[in-house]
């Protein structure tokens, strides 16, 4: 799974595991990351929601530029729950 992440992709998975939590992580750069592990698509509602091996996550409205602090908690949960990790990152 970390071989399919380019230098931008690690940069922005150790945005989203940094301690405090950063404020500035851009919708597309997530977006870029989760297309990685699934597919990527706009729900009707318009959140985005990242399907991977049938199982779909939704993590909210995308309205602003930013993830908001529970949608960074969504998305690092997520990860974790599909192998990625700030651990992974150090092993490789």
């Amino acid at each position: 799974m970390l071989s399919k992440l380019d230098h931008h992709h690690r940069i922005t998975l150790q945005k989203l595991f940094t301690h405090p939590l950063n404020h500035n992580i851009q919708w597309h750069d997530v977006c870029s990351l989760l297309a990685r592990l699934g597919v990527v698509h706009e729900t009707h509602r318009g959140n985005w929601a990242v399907t991977v091996d049938g199982d779909t996550v939704s993590f909210g409205s995308t309205r602003t530029r930013d993830l908001t602090e529970e949608q960074v908690v969504k998305v690092r949960n997520f990860l974790r729950a599909n192998g990625l990790s700030p651990e992974v990152l150090k092993v490789a």
